[in-house]
């Protein structure tokens, strides 16, 4: 799945066009690499999403195209 679809879904980032901005603008890494809003996330994958001052790590725990917004934290583990 694509990262910019993968935080919308996720939800931790509100909606798919800022998570695309979001990766443009370079503040998101996958392993440690800053990547662009079509990188692929895996399961066991980290992503780090830095929002001002505040940077926020989660592992992928699972994808799913949709999901309920009461499973939406089983999708990740914040680190």
């Amino acid at each position: 799945m694509r990262i910019d679809k993968y935080l919308k879904v996720s939800r931790l980032i509100k909606r798919r066009t800022l998570a695309n901005e979001a990766c443009e603008q370079g503040r998101v890494m996958i392993n440690g690499k800053v990547v662009k809003p079509g990188a692929e996330v895996k399961v066991g994958d980290i992503i780090e999403i830095r929002f001002g001052n505040n940077t926020t790590r989660v592992e992928v725990t699972a994808i799913s195209e949709h999901v309920l917004k009461s499973e939406s934290k089983d999708m990740y583990i914040i680190r």
